[in-house]
């Protein structure tokens, strides 16, 4: 089919004319007729409401439903084009369609849904309803949805860049957005089910949801009810009454003639799929934020299904099982034995006396085949493998009607095993090449945050064939889980850079590009990001930002865009998996101001305040250029380094020292962190071979899990540095970093908590190679008594192959807080104690500064650290706090280094340490955590 128009701003090129026979229809006010209607141009609407437009005529429209001039006004007004806006209502049968039987719903008009619209009678007046590529079809309340009734057929086909959308109007427009805010879809077929009567006799089983007539079952396994292809199906689910629901889409008696390929639900306010008999198979679902069951089966359904990604809401909210299977076939009677291979389940921590989030569950009268299943999800987790005690369940695990093969599980509460019942563990453990891996051992299993699989997982390789062990249905792979080396989910999926609806701003003030949802603080407008921005994008001020997953702003080196965020703008997390990555070639332009900074933060924080705020509830900020890294080829080919902390992917590195990623101006970074896997974690802001092009002045980490900042090789510079009650290293640099650092204050907690290096210097470079060589000045690092086994508060280490150039510091604490300063020689690296004792050409410098700790110096290796230090320029040992510091100010009188004179970025300076004095306080107005 041709792509007339796609939904989005920029390409809606020619206004197109609304107007209704009689009076443009506000569907609010009543039913519709579904003849066809004519259009006028003339818009001499009566101004009452009523539509009336009073005036002549078009010629006679051919497409179905009726334009409506109150919806066509709503949705231009948030496209800021003319948009049409036809509204489908009742029944479609051939005296809609064209001379082939077809209706056609194209995609340069958006479509309403009134209530529930059947394409066709059942058996009778069959048609096919054809929806291009790219169309959108909107529902208003749960009472919209669409029924393909038996014998007639739904060609639903979109593209990787243009899929089908079906959603609610509030997506639509850019109001807020949830599940229940439209009906669904519901196919309806000829298929088997065990409820049907088993003399052959005529079946016509009542579907869930919908209204009474809405009807499947038969004989015809093979029944064709048409093709789903590239259809994002969002914010739908309604409960008609207690056990009575919509899904996102429901599958009735749906044949294996049926084509169902790349379709996501999401946000869906029961099940995601539901398949009720029949043997339709399906390819490549994503099902997410689902509220109840991702993937239900009953009725003896015997289909075939192949990769399958669940992740249930990652904001912790409702969320059921990833499958519960039922047969409810009666004694002597099929049960439902479906082949599932490849899905992958990653669940939340929703928990209520009713429902929680879970694995799989198989229940009554089901058997299937399961292969190359990958369940994980947090610690708070239910159980990721349960069987029910139903005699059928329980002989199938045992008689090769119920197996599950080449497949992890990774949970905290693996299995749940009824008394009497199968041991499931055992069950699990026997059944061929299958893992369970226990759960503080799952990043063993080499899993992104988003789903994808690292290059270095065991995974890749793990799984089973199913295209031989199961059916040829199956196609063949070698993984585990749902997506392995290429993911097919992107471009096209809604959080996986589709299956958006693209407005220039929408009517609640969220900007194009993100999602209106609900409020996270009860009042404020919320807009969520998710996937990979490709286009400019600007947070504006007044709204809040959620960030769903890791976020990337443009594709490494391609596709590249502009993240600009207002002054006074707040961005969240709300879990340790939610981040963001600026990709190389892309660029940040957060440019604040003292009065109105801009926060990345924790949700926590944002609805509980900042004593809500605490390490690691949310992810961080990367960085990404193409700056120089000691891990880089030397023979200057293509350099792409996996940065840690961040999903597969996510790559820095080139040859180029003065790149720009942009600017961090004004900007804290609060209560984030995240260890993705031991010496793997994600720091408050990393830097990966970030150029000196980008700016980064007034820059504040506060309560980071691990690292405040830390730079892997490029030479970006930073002015005006706070580090407060970080975990583990305040500053850190690693690969060969050449920038320069000037006003940096490290104070760590006050509570005496987690703390660790305020630097920690190496280089990393290899026999032979260039090692880090950073020039800090005026620094000021505040100490504290934490002290375990594994670190304690210290000052300054410097490690293997690391060069600098340190001015200006002071660095003290309390009697408890371990050394200021270690240049660590024990592990005999040769190229730092070279730069110490006079060997290199620059030397080590640590000039006009001052140690003022119980344990000033740290002698590792044989070499007197001590007698080197006081050796230098200007440096003197102390050994109380207050002859140095009050508060964050200094009152020591040690003679500056004037470290303008050394390079043009330093400013001149009279002083030693970040701050001077309260008349020249840089943090104040804007810093947290220095009271």
């Amino acid at each position: 089919m041709e792509l007339k128009q796609l939904f989005k701003a920029s390409a809606i090129a020619t206004a197109l004319v609304l107007a209704g026979c009689g009076g443009d229809i506000n569907i609010s006010e009543g039913d519709i007729d579904n003849s066809v209607t004519t259009t006028t141009n003339n818009n001499n609407d009566a101004g009452d409401g009523s539509g009336s437009d009073g005036g002549t005529t078009d010629p006679v429209s051919n497409a179905p439903g009726e334009a409506s001039s109150f919806l066509s006004g709503e949705v231009s007004d948030a496209f800021g084009q003319t948009v049409e806006v036809r509204v489908l209502s009742g029944r479609l049968t051939a005296d809609d369609a064209d001379d082939q039987g077809v209706i056609t719903l194209t995609n340069d008009t958006v479509w309403a849904l009134e209530g529930p619209v059947f394409v066709g009678n059942d058996k009778a007046d069959s048609v096919t309803l054809a929806v291009e590529e790219g169309t959108v079809i909107f529902g208003r309340t749960g009472a919209d949805y669409l029924v393909i009734s038996r014998d007639s057929k739904i060609e639903a086909e979109g593209t990787a860049s243009a899929p089908v959308i079906m959603t609610s109007f509030n997506d639509v427009v850019g109001d807020e957005v949830g599940a229940g805010q439209w009906g669904g879809v519901v196919i309806l077929g000829n298929g088997n089910s065990t409820k049907c009567p088993q003399d052959g006799s005529d079946c016509a089983l009542q579907v869930e949801g919908a209204e009474e007539g809405a009807v499947f079952g038969g004989n015809d396994d093979t029944d064709s009810s048409g093709i789903l292809k590239y259809v994002v199906v969002k914010y739908a689910g309604f409960e008609i009454a207690p056990d009575n629901e919509l899904n996102g889409i429901t599958f009735g008696g749906v044949g294996s003639g049926t084509e169902v390929d790349y379709v996501q639900v999401h946000s869906n306010a029961d099940d995601g799929v539901e398949f009720f008999g029949g043997a339709v198979n399906a390819k490549h679902l994503v099902l997410t934020g689902n509220q109840d069951d991702s993937v239900d089966w009953d009725n003896g359904y015997k289909g075939k299904i192949q990769y399958v990604y669940v992740q249930h809401a990652a904001d912790n909210s409702d969320a059921n099982r990833a499958i519960e299977g039922d047969g409810d076939g009666g004694d002597g009677l099929d049960f439902s034995k479906p082949m599932v291979a490849n899905m992958t389940v990653i669940g939340n921590t929703f928990d209520t006396a009713d429902a929680d989030s879970e694995g799989l569950l198989l229940r009554d009268q089901t058997g299937a085949n399961l292969m190359n299943f990958l369940i994980t999800g947090p610690e708070a987790m239910g159980e990721c493998l349960e069987m029910d005690t139903d005699e059928t369940v329980q002989a199938n695990l045992s008689d090769g009607d119920l197996t599950m093969t080449h497949s992890a599980i990774a949970c905290s509460e693996p299995f749940n095993s009824p008394e009497g019942a199968v041991d499931l563990e055992t069950w699990f453990t026997g059944q061929e090449s299958n893992q369970l891996i226990a759960f503080e051992d799952r990043a063993n299993l080499g899993l992104n945050p988003d789903g994808t699989l690292t290059a270095e997982s065991a995974l890749l390789t793990a799984g089973g064939d199913a295209s031989v062990l199961l059916d040829t249905f199956f196609e063949a792979n070698t993984f585990v889980g749902a997506v392995g080396e290429t993911d097919w989910r992107q471009g096209w999926a809604f959080g996986f850079g589709g299956g958006n609806i693209d407005l220039v701003q929408s009517v609640s003030g969220c900007p194009a590009g993100t999602t209106t949802i609900t409020p996270v603080d009860g009042e404020t407008t919320t807009c969520e990001i998710s996937g990979t921005v490709t286009s400019d994008l600007t947070l504006t001020e007044g709204n809040l930002y959620a960030l769903s997953g890791a976020v990337f702003i443009g594709g490494d080196k391609e596709n590249s865009a502009t993240l600009t965020v207002e002054p006074g703008v707040t961005v969240y997390g709300a879990s340790g998996n939610d981040y963001l990555v600026v990709s190389r070639d892309s660029e940040i332009d957060a440019n604040g101001t003292a009065e109105s900074p801009i926060t990345f933060t924790s949700r926590d924080h944002v609805v509980g305040g900042l004593e809500a705020g605490e390490a690691g509830q949310w992810g961080g900020m990367i960085v990404l250029g193409n700056g120089e890294s000691t891990k880089c080829p030397q023979d200057g080919t293509e350099c792409a380094l996996q940065v840690e902390g961040a999903q597969e992917g996510a790559v820095f590195g080139g040859t180029d020292n003065e790149d720009s990623s942009g600017t961090l101006r004004y900007v804290r970074v609060m209560h984030g962190g995240f260890e993705i896997a031991p010496d793997n974690e994600l720091n408050g802001i990393t830097f990966g071979g970030v150029g000196s092009g980008t700016t980064v002045e007034y820059v504040q980490v506060h309560k980071n899990a691990d690292d405040g900042v830390e730079f892997f090789g490029g030479a970006v510079n930073v002015k005006y540095l706070t580090l407060t009650g970080i975990q583990d290293d305040s500053v850190d640099w690693d690969n060969g970093y050449e920038g320069k650092l000037q006003f940096v204050l490290v104070k760590h907690a006050d509570d005496n908590s987690d703390a660790n290096r305020a630097i920690e210097g190496d280089g990393d470079g290899g026999d032979g190679l260039a090692f880090s060589n950073p020039m800090v000045a005026n620094m000021t690092i505040i100490g504290n008594e934490f002290d375990t086994a594994n670190a304690d508060s210290e000052g300054v280490l410097l490690r293997d192959q690391t060069n600098a150039q340190l001015y200006n510091f002071v660095v003290t604490g309390p009697a408890g807080m371990g050394e200021c300063f270690e240049a660590d020689l024990s592990d005999g690296d040769t190229t730092l104690l070279a730069n110490m004792d006079g060997t290199n050409d620059p030397q080590l410098t640590f000039e006009t500064s001052v140690l003022a700790c119980a344990e000033n110096v740290r002698d590792s290796g044989d070499f007197d650290q001590t007698a080197w230090f006081t050796a230098q320029t200007g440096n003197s040992l102390l050994d109380e706090t207050a002859t140095v510091l009050d508060g964050i100010y200094t009152v020591d009188a040690t003679a500056a280094t004037d470290v303008s004179t050394l390079d043009s970025f330093f400013s001149s300076v009279d002083f030693i340490g970040a701050v001077k004095d309260a008349d020249n306080d840089w943090t104040a107005g804007w810093t947290v955590g220095l009271e």
